[in-house]
Parts: C-alpha cells; sequence; structure tokens
C-alpha cells in the first residue's frame, strides 16, 4: 500500500488547509505508483470508464508500465493532455447539455489531480455546499432546507448562466494559489483546462469553463463557487440581528385573556353554576380559535432577522427572515459579486424572490413554508389543552409534472386518465429483464422523493400506473389476459412474485411495493453517505489488492507484464461461451488481471478455453 511517509504526507494536507498555509510538494506526490492505482479502483466502475477519447483509449488495459509512462512524461513536462471529445445528452427540458469524454490516461490524471485537491479543500468547504462531495447528496441538502429552514418568509433563487461553461481560468487559478504553492501542480490544472475539445473532427480551443464529464471539473466548479459561500458566510453575520422575536402583541393579548378565564375557572369550579361555567368555557373556545391563525412572535419585529443558505453544485438557495425590501438587497449584493467578483451571469428569466409559501424549484422539489391550523390536545402545568402541531416549517413537495413526466417517459400509460398501458419496447425482453426494468424505474424515483411530505399518497397514483403497465406488458408478451396474469403472479402476502429459473435452480423475483417503502431521515442519510461509501472503500481495497499482487488471474503467470482487461458493464459477459467471461460473470467483477499475453489473446480472440476443472483454479486466483 501507499508508504508511511505519502500516508502521513496526505493527511497533513487537510491539516495545513485549515491553518491557511499555502502547500507545496503536491507535484512530487504524483510520483508513487500505489496513489495512481487508488486512481483506477476509483474511477474504474464509472459508466464513463470504457468510454473512448478522442485517441480512442479507455481504461482497459490499465498496468504498471502503463502508470511508469504517464509519470515520466509528467516529470519530464512532456504530458500533453488530450482534447476532450464532445458529445450531448439531452436535458429534461428538451436542450442538450455537452459532455467533455477525456482519453483513458487523462482520467488516470485527473482522478489523482481531484484526490490532492479534496484532501486540500474538504475540511475548509463549509457546511452549506452538499454537491459532488463525499458523504454529501442531493438529500442531505434537501434535510438541511426541511430541518433547519423555520419560519421563512423569502426565498431567493437564482440562476447561474452556463456555471461550469464561464468558470474563469484566470480567476480559477488566483483562488488555487492562495492554498497551494507548487507551480508544476497549479501548470498541470491549467493544461487540463487548456486541452480544449474536438466536434465534429474540428479542434475547438478553451478560454473559459471545466468540461462537463471531466473527472476533475466537479471539484474545480466547487473550489470556484466555494468564494461564493464564504461571501455569503460575510453576509450572514452582516444581516443576523436579534436572538429572539418579540412576542406577537395581538397573541399576547388573546393568551393573557385565555390565562385569566383559565384561572377564573377554576376559582368558580367548586362552587359556580353550570351555565356560568358553561360560558366560560364558550369564551375560552372562541379565543383559541381568533388566536389559533395568529403567529406566536411578530413577523414584523425589525430587530430580528436571518439569512440561511443552500448550494448544491451551481444551483443555490437563500432563505430570508426579513422585509422584501432587505430580501432584495441581498439578491442585488449576491448579483454583484457574482458578475464582478466570479465574471458570471444571472438569468432575470430563472431568478427572482419568491415569498415562502409559494413554491420554489429547488433540486427536483418544491419547497414551501407550512403554517398548519391543526391541533393536537397536550398537558401543560397538569391541564389539559391545546396547541399548533406545525407552525412555518418548510416542506418537500413532489412537483405534479415530474410525476407525470415521469410517467410518459417510460411509457407506463396517460397520468391525468389513469390509464395503463404495455410496453411494446420490452415484449421481446425475458420476463426476469422486464420485472427487473420496471423495478429499477419505480425505485429509483420513489428513492428520490422519499423525503417529500407525504411521499406515499403523492406516489400512489404513479404506482398504480407502474403496477398497471408492469403487469399488461407480461400479460401482452404471453398473450393472455390481464386478471389472469395478476392472479398468476399474486403471493399470499399481497403481493407479486416472479419465478426464475436459472438451469435446474430457480429464485423469486419480488416486485416493488410501495406499502414497503419506508422513508425516513435516517434511511436516506445511510443510503447516501454510509453504506455507499464502505462499500466503495472495500472495492476499490480489493482491487489494489490484486493490482498489487501480479498475478495472471487466467494463465496464474507470476512474472512478466500485466493488464486489467475491463468490460463496459457485466452484461457483455453474462451470456458468453468464453471461458474469461465465464470467470467474471461468477465472480461478478468488470476487471480481469491477466498477463500480457493472455490479453493480447483476449483481444484477439484466440485465448485457450480451458476446461471446468482449469476454470475453478483460475476462480480460486481471482479469491
Amino acid at each position: 500500500m501507499l508508504p508511511a511517509t505519502t500516508i502521513r504526507r496526505l493527511d497533513a494536507l487537510g491539516e495545513l488547509s485549515k491553518q491557511g498555509k499555502r502547500i507545496n510538494g503536491l507535484f512530487r506526490l504524483m510520483d508513487n505508483q500505489v496513489l495512481w492505482m487508488q486512481a483506477y479502483a476509483k474511477i474504474h466502475k464509472n459508466k464513463g470508464a470504457m468510454t473512448k477519447g478522442v485517441d480512442g483509449s479507455t481504461l482497459d488495459g490499465f498496468s504498471d508500465e502503463r502508470v511508469h509512462n504517464i509519470i515520466g512524461l509528467l516529470k519530464q513536462g512532456r504530458y500533453r493532455f488530450q482534447p476532450a471529445r464532445r458529445v450531448y445528452i439531452p436535458k429534461a427540458n428538451g436542450k442538450k447539455r455537452p459532455l467533455g469524454i477525456p482519453s483513458g490516461d487523462d482520467k488516470l490524471v485527473q482522478e489523482v489531480v481531484r484526490n490532492i485537491l479534496e484532501r486540500i479543500y474538504e475540511p475548509v468547504f463549509r457546511n452549506s455546499s452538499h454537491g459532488f462531495r463525499p458523504r454529501r447528496s442531493c438529500h442531505t441538502a434537501l434535510q438541511r432546507i426541511r430541518e433547519q429552514w423555520t419560519s421563512m418568509k423569502w426565498i431567493v433563487d437564482m440562476d447561474i448562466k452556463g456555471c461550469f461553461d464561464n468558470i474563469d481560468h484566470d480567476i480559477l487559478m488566483r483562488i488555487l494559489e492562495k492554498r497551494i504553492d507548487d507551480k508544476r501542480f497549479l501548470k498541470l490544472i491549467r493544461s487540463m483546462l487548456k486541452a480544449g475539445y474536438l466536434e465534429g473532427w474540428s479542434y475547438h480551443a478553451t478560454y473559459s469553463g471545466t468540461p462537463q464529464g471531466g473527472v476533475v471539473s466537479p471539484i474545480l466548479a466547487n473550489i470556484y463557487l466555494h468564494e461564493l459561500d464564504l461571501f455569503i458566510d460575510g453576509l450572514w453575520a452582516e444581516f443576523n440581528t436579534g436572538k429572539k422575536r418579540r412576542d406577537n402583541p395581538a397573541y399576547s393579548r388573546i393568551s393573557w385573556k385565555i390565562q385569566r378565564l383559565l384561572k377564573k375557572y377554576d376559582q368558580l369550579k367548586a362552587t359556580g353554576a353550570p351555565e356560568e361555567l358553561e360560558e366560560i368555557k364558550k369564551q375560552i373556545k372562541e379565543c383559541g380559535s381568533k388566536r389559533r391563525p395568529l403567529p406566536a412572535g411578530d413577523p414584523m419585529d425589525a430587530n430580528y432577522r436571518r439569512l440561511t443558505y443552500c448550494r448544491y453544485a451551481d444551483d443555490f438557495v437563500i432563505g430570508v427572515i426579513g422585509s422584501k425590501a432587505e430580501a432584495v438587497q441581498v439578491m442585488e449584493k449576491v448579483k454583484t459579486f457574482l458578475q464582478t467578483e466570479l465574471h458570471f451571469q444571472i438569468s432575470a428569466e430563472k431568478s427572482g424572490i419568491r415569498h415562502a409559501r409559494e413554491k420554489t424549484r429547488f433540486l427536483g422539489y418544491d419547497i414551501a413554508v407550512y403554517t398548519g391550523n391543526k391541533v393536537v390536545r397536550t398537558v401543560r402545568s397538569n391541564r389539559h389543552t391545546t396547541v399548533k402541531s406545525v407552525s412555518e416549517r418548510m416542506q418537500l413537495n413532489i412537483p405534479k409534472e415530474k410525476l407525470s413526466g415521469f410517467c410518459q417517459r417510460k411509457g407506463y400509460g396517460n397520468y391525468e386518465a389513469l390509464f395503463p398501458v404495455n410496453r411494446k419496447d420490452l415484449l421481446r425482453s425475458s420476463d426476469a429483464d422486464v420485472v427487473r426494468t420496471y423495478n429499477a424505474e419505480i425505485r429509483g424515483f420513489v428513492n428520490y422523493y422519499g423525503l417529500a411530505n407525504m411521499a406515499k399518497s403523492r406516489l400512489a397514483r404513479l404506482y398504480y400506473l407502474w403496477w398497471g403497465s408492469l403487469i399488461k406488458t407480461l400479460a401482452r408478451k404471453h398473450k393472455t389476459s390481464v386478471a389472469k396474469m395478476a392472479k398468476k403472479l399474486k403471493t399470499a402476502s399481497g403481493g407479486y412474485r416472479l419465478t426464475v429459473r436459472q438451469g435446474n435452480k430457480s429464485y423469486p423475483l419480488e416486485f416493488f411495493r410501495l406499502k414497503d417503502f419506508e422513508p425516513g431521515l435516517l434511511r436516506y442519510r445511510e443510503v447516501d453517505e454510509q453504506s455507499n461509501a464502505r462499500q466503495t472503500a472495500s472495492i476499490q481495497s480489493e482491487l489494489v489488492s490484486r493490482l498489487m499482487e501480479r498475478r495472471c488471474e487466467y494463465c496464474g503467470r507470476e512474472k512478466g507484464y500485466f493488464e486489467v482487461h475491463q468490460v463496459r458493464n457485466l452484461k457483455v459477459v453474462q451470456n458468453g461461451d468464453e471461458r474469461w467471461k465465464q470467470l467474471m460473470w461468477r465472480k461478478q467483477r468488470k476487471t480481469l488481471l491477466l498477463c500480457i499475453e493472455c490479453h493480447d489473446r483476449l483481444h484477439r480472440g484466440v485465448l485457450p478455453e480451458w476446461n471446468i476443472t482449469q476454470l475453478k483454479e483460475a476462480e480460486s486466483r481471482m479469491r
């Protein structure tokens, strides 16, 4: 693994950064070969790992010699970044988003640089930042808003025009220089930014921006926007005043009147006439009705102001407790900072100030303050009374167009008419693939929107269409009725199950059930932050160990030149007849460490076919 000196040096980067010291010696850190193995282990499972750059290279063929060559070129100052291959992917609004796909070697260099930058900047990034950071996600940003944004009056929503495409390279380098004192490392980053892109076999130079799709781009954008976080921290300290809102005079007057009536009721309870007691109870009830819509604190208290802020990548919102004029001032200050200091332009059409009770779209949710009139019974001072159950809490809601749009894109049917239809594109797939496809689609959508208020009831309509479309697709595939198919798949517990047969064995494939879904804060924190992080770390450590062992996992050779053979996904090897495909499928691995001879024969299609005994021996070598 990493030498002790390298580990100490990497661990010290965060402490030096927090102390405000400029850090040098970063370029020398890149000499360690295991750091590159860890980089490969980190990115080899990404969807774009096997996507070709302009030179046709991918991460397939990773090896010690490949790393030695890259390190040598870097030391000699002869490494040149290839232009990114420009492609376009559709956006939800119908437009297209440009992506830059780096070459295989460039991905490795960018990952090593990203790792070093993360160790420097992660300790100093603010808690208000959630995008592209370890143990943070859209859900942590939304949870922060739901839990901490109480009693907001105004929401400032601002949209940066083409954030990733308009990052000023000179400003970014000046920001990096505040914490990094290593000219060679900074020069390497600048050369990444200036590599340009290739579109339609025409080269285009890049004078600004970080390519979306680049491994290092997200953290560079976060470093750039960290300046905005610091600026808003200054606004926060300047804006916030008062420890507590003063009491609302109207609310207090009614509360005191209720207290006097209760005291009078207690005094007359033993001796008073029933009619008089009933009259007092009637007055108390009338006072409670008048007080219920009133806030306990004075919403117009000029001596109490609060500002809150939450950012996910370039998408951010600001909450304000104060007057609308003050919210306008905050917006203008932020706009001026973005334009003058970061050279960003704000979209006037997509930016604005809304009352907190109006819906504001953030990360696919509608956020709005909700004041409940519902009351619950409680006991205070040995007396049964009622209190408000909710008071100006921020709620997360699922936009209706997100539900109907998802239903339409997946082909489940007519959302408004509640009419499911079968999917012709899945009729040629196996029953198991049909169910897996439907399960994956609905599970992903439900997991994301599970934080919403009354999530299950909001998702029920979509779930009905999903279930109906799934049953209709299977019924159409087998040319039977929906009723017969549903009866065949229904279980005693009320769910639905498909029995999948594979050879002499069979296993159950359960249909997703909305009723079994349990949304909750702890659940999402575990999913987004802890569980995946542990699993990923384990996979990375296992792969690095295999790389360091230097033994061909197919023929067993222990000396020579070794490369990693990688496939895009496990479906490539699922039904393969070749022994190497069976080996990867049985181990559920996308990578296979091979000697150069075996790797060359594999790509030429002449790798020797072994018997089952030899296959099992190879499987044992893969541990």
